[in-house]
């Protein structure tokens, strides 16, 4: 009886650590689940955007304790633009006492400087309405009336100039501007009144005109050394489409796709390219690297920061154990960039650096990792290490991606205010204002005037402008 009973208690035993260890299974799985759901765009690659559903607590900024007040700082420098040369100004009038302000006697000019207030103001109606005439004209000889053709230039311009043009172009693309927004400007200020159908009409001769500058870049890609690359999504028409950006040291293209797949590096930069791509590690990035042996990418390590403080608000304890030492290896990397003045010389710079990237790779790869999480950033590192560590062998390189993400973020703002695009003309126009905006950023150069030549050229036949051709000075 007593063995029976012993036999009975041994099974239930043993049926209640079965049930334990799969209540343990449960809680881990779900303590993963929450983790990834509670990702933000400061603990992985999840875009900013996506923390308006759950956004994160920020935290004011302090000086020694107490709130920075708005406005300027103590100490801060004064900024004053200049005054306008004597040859911009337009009128100038002259403001004297008639008399002693105090006695009321006779003042006498001297040659001491004035006192200078410039003002700049707009006219009244800053519209200039020209009419071109054909008269008729009779010849007695064939019996017929003629008219005098008008220029072509004046033909494909229409109803608005070519600078009319530009100016509802440069609202368009640059000032994110609704047509609604831009009737309202033109009918309220302008004194001018068109239609939407007439500003579609207008941006669209202004996207032709860009056409062959766009064309140019985009044909110039595959022979870059170095480009950085990102894609962001776009709207048209409900479907989503995706927007890439490739930067080169001193223009940048945008291209959208509805695929967000290596077919889109494939088809922009083909298999003869021989650079450098820095990127993120998304999956069509490590693809095309696969299909082309030429090809080197420099993953962003800003992107592996993130992937790391994941790791280290995850639930396992063995994962934030791994996480906190991968971090303060990245910490001591970036600190050795970052102080690289300060070192006696570049060999110095370059020893410390390879030290600091050493530890990192012998943390991130070492037999101890346990945990799931753990093995995929160990994998990650034995697979594609010198992807993460061009930077230190490639001169030029950067170990972020932080340029091209700079160049992408003008297109998330357009996309929140637009609702993106209807139809491949609006696509071509946002690939082609998209370029010739952030290229002349790029270059210190006036996007409305390279627009204005553009449309110039178009209207006359001319050749377009270049946006490669810039005074480098």
């Amino acid at each position: 009886m007593i063995a029976e009973h012993a036999q009975v208690g041994c099974c239930r035993c043993k049926k209640l650590e079965n049930e334990r260890d799969k209540l343990k299974e449960r809680v881990a799985q779900l303590e993963a689940a929450l983790a990834r759901a509670q990702k933000t765009s400061r603990n992985s690659s999840k875009p900013p955007s996506s923390d308006i559903v759950n956004p994160t607590k920020k935290q004011a900024k302090t000086t020694r304790g107490k709130k920075r007040k708005r406005g300027g700082q103590p100490g801060h420098p004064r900024h004053t633009r200049p005054a306008f040369k004597p040859e911009e100004v337009d009128q100038f009038w002259d403001h004297c006492y008639e008399g002693c302000p105090v006695c009321g006697g006779a003042l006498e000019l001297t040659d001491g400087d004035p006192r200078v207030l410039q003002q700049a103001e707009i006219n009244d109606v800053p519209l200039c309405v020209h009419e071109h005439r054909a008269p008729a004209q009779w010849c007695p000889t064939c019996e017929r009336v003629h008219y005098c053709p008008f220029p072509e230039e004046l033909v494909k311009a229409g109803l608005v100039g070519p600078r009319l043009t530009t100016l509802v172009a440069y609202m368009k693309g640059v000032c994110h501007a609704s047509f609604s927004t831009i009737r309202k400007f033109f009918r309220d200020v302008v004194g001018f009144r068109l239609s939407r159908g007439q500003l579609a009409k207008l941006v669209q001769k202004v996207s032709s005109s860009l056409k062959d500058s766009y064309d140019e870049l985009l044909a110039l890609l595959p022979t870059e050394a170095i480009l950085n690359v990102d894609e962001t999504g776009h709207k048209d028409q409900g479907k989503r489409f995706w927007t890439w950006c490739f930067r080169a040291a001193c223009y940048t293209v945008y291209k959208i796709d509805p695929s967000r797949g290596s077919d889109v590096l494939m088809e922009v930069l083909g298999k003869e390219f021989a650079g450098v791509l820095e990127c993120d590690y998304f999956s069509a990035y490590r693809k095309y690297m696969k299909l082309n042996d030429n090809v080197a990418l420099q993953f962003c390590l800003a992107h592996l920061i993130r992937d790391v403080k994941f790791l280290t608000t995850h639930p396992d304890a063995r994962n934030r154990q791994y996480g906190q030492r991968l971090l303060d290896d990245l910490r001591r990397m970036f600190r050795v960039i970052h102080r690289r003045e300060q070192y006696k010389s570049p060999d110095h710079f370059h020893r410390a650096l390879y030290s600091a990237c050493s530890d990192l790779m012998w943390d991130v790869t070492e037999e101890l990792v346990n945990t799931r999480e753990c093995g995929n950033m160990a994998n990650r590192f034995r697979k594609h290490a010198d992807s993460y560590f061009k930077f230190l062998t490639t001169p030029g390189v950067e170990p972020t991606n932080n340029l091209a993400e700079q160049a992408i973020r003008f297109v998330a703002i357009h996309r929140r205010l637009t609702q993106g695009t209807r139809g491949e003309t609006g696509q071509r126009w946002c690939e082609r204002i998209f370029t010739v905006i952030t290229t002349c950023q790029q270059q210190s150069r006036s996007v409305f005037a390279f627009i204005f030549e553009a449309v110039k050229a178009h209207f006359q036949n001319n050749a377009p402008p270049s946006l490669l051709e810039f005074d480098t000075s």
